[in-house]
């Protein structure tokens, strides 16, 4: 090795060492620059009051959510109803396979008429039997008939009575058997126990939909004409809401669009805050007071499960009890 190559050898690690700290403040340097803030992607909603509680609210049918189920297993033969269509009180909303009930609903219907034959038959025996018992109870020689003819038609007569009051007893157990059925089948329709609109409809035809150990409802229905916000106030801001208290909500994501609301009741048991994740059993260590109100719905594009900025007119926070 010459002089010269050994010397550029020994002088390589510092210019490199050189160049590195020079990058090193240029992205330092570079880094360091100020950049204007990004604007926001909708306005932050504000309060109307002076002194305001806020709180997350979610929207639910005034009738809350109501998850109709099925008091019975069975294959889903029709779904008359759909997505977002209004039912009255009583109308179906599915119907499970009724052919088995209905050849039963047969089977007691006939066990009935054959009740029925055997009460005309008891009856016009027991008439008979009567006839024949006043023929000689009616006779003013009691010498004309023997003793034991006289006894004969009298149990003859009491047999007749008791095969009437029997087959009337075998068409009440007929009729109510036969009612029963009828009922098991009525089961089977399951219709709206409430006027609302359809919010989720979870079965179709032909899937075999299980009393119980479901995880979600075949259905789900509420009156949305009328909706609810349900707030969650943390217990700590509790004593500062007053029955009757004026509120408004903002749409979570655009605060343009807003309604006041009216006070509808406030929930009388504290309970820990549900996560808004979709999990049932998500719970944070906080403690909220569920206080509910009502909006009518118009035309706002506002829909059940969306979150609201409630904002409730309240008492100064002085720091002091009340």
């Amino acid at each position: 090795m010459s002089h010269s190559q050994g010397k550029t050898g020994r002088l390589l690690p510092p210019a490199l060492a050189v160049v590195g700290l020079g990058v090193m403040v240029y992205a330092v340097m570079a880094g360091d620059e100020h950049f204007p803030p990004t604007a926001p992607l909708s306005t932050p909603a504000t309060t109307p009051y002076a002194h305001t509680v806020a709180g997350s609210g979610l929207v639910e049918a005034s009738t809350r959510n109501m998850a109709v189920g099925s008091p019975l297993s069975g294959i889903v033969t029709e779904v008359p109803v759909r997505v977002g269509q209004r039912v009255a009180v009583g109308d179906p909303l599915f119907q499970l396979d009724a052919r088995q009930i209905q050849a039963e609903l047969g089977v007691r219907q006939a066990a009935l008429r054959v009740a029925e034959s055997r009460l005309v038959e008891a009856a016009a025996s027991a008439q008979e039997a009567k006839f024949l018992l006043q023929q000689v109870k009616g006779l003013e020689d009691n010498r004309a008939v023997s003793r034991e003819e006289v006894q004969h038609r009298e149990t003859a007569d009491s047999v007749a009575r008791a095969r009437v009051a029997s087959a009337e007893a075998a068409i009440r157990q007929a009729r109510a058997e036969w009612e029963a059925a009828q009922t098991e089948r009525d089961r089977l329709t399951v219709r709206a126990a409430v006027a609302g609109e359809v919010l989720q409809v979870n079965i179709q035809p032909g899937e075999l939909l299980a009393a119980a150990g479901i995880s979600s409802p075949p259905m789900i229905l509420g009156e949305t004409s009328l909706l609810h916000v349900r707030v969650n106030i943390d217990e700590n801001d509790a004593w500062r809401i007053k029955p009757g208290s004026r509120a408004t909500a903002c749409l979570r994501g655009n605060a343009a669009i807003r309604t006041d609301l009216t006070w509808v009741r406030t929930e009388p048991l504290v309970i820990p805050k549900q996560s808004l994740t979709g999990s049932s059993a998500e719970r944070v260590d906080t403690r909220v007071l569920q206080v509910l109100f009502a909006f009518e719905r118009g035309t706002l594009p506002i829909y059940v499960g969306q979150q609201m900025d409630v904002f409730i007119e309240s008492a100064p926070d002085t720091g002091a009890n009340p």
